[in-house]
C-alpha cells in the first residue's frame, strides 16, 4: 500500500522532523495543526474562537490537498491549553461539521502547547475513497 506525504501551500508546515499529513491507502492522517497562519508564519488571534477557526483552516487545507473533506472526518482530536474554553470553541467546531454522522471526537486539556500563547491544536483522520 503506497504512503504519501502531503502538504499545502494553505497550511503551515512546522519545525519538526514530521510531515503534515500522510495517505495511506484510503485513509489521511492529519498532524495536529496550530493556529499559525501559512502565509506570514505568526500565531493568529489571541482568542479561542480566532485560534480554533485558523487551526481548523488548516486541517481544511491538508484534507483538501490529500483528496479528502471534513464531511469524511472519522475521527477529530482537539487539545485545548484552557478546559474554560471547551464551550467557546465547541461553537467554532460545529460550524466544520455541520453534517451527519458527525466524526467520533476527543477533546482533552493540556497542561502545555508548545508555544505558551497558542489555546489549541487539531488532528484527524479522514477518509480518502469515493462516497
Amino acid at each position: 500500500m503506497p504512503i504519501e506525504a502531503i502538504t499545502s501551500t494553505n497550511a503551515p508546515i512546522g519545525p519538526g522532523p514530521y510531515s503534515p499529513a500522510m495517505r495511506v491507502g484510503d485513509l489521511l492522517f492529519i498532524s495536529a495543526q496550530s493556529p499559525i497562519d501559512p502565509q506570514t508564519h505568526e500565531l493568529q488571534g489571541l482568542e479561542i474562537e480566532e485560534q480554533a477557526r485558523r487551526a481548523l483552516d488548516n486541517v481544511g487545507a491538508l484534507l483538501k490537498a490529500g483528496g479528502s473533506s471534513f464531511s469524511k472526518v472519522v475521527k477529530i482530536n482537539a487539545y485545548l491549553s484552557d478546559p474554560a474554553d471547551y464551550d467557546r470553541y465547541n461553537e467554532v467546531y460545529a460550524s466544520y461539521v455541520d453534517f451527519e454522522p458527525q466524526p467520533a471526537r476527543t477533546t482533552v486539556s493540556v497542561s502545555h502547547i508548545w508555544d505558551a500563547r497558542q489555546k489549541i491544536k487539531v488532528e484527524c483522520i479522514a477518509y480518502v475513497g469515493s462516497d
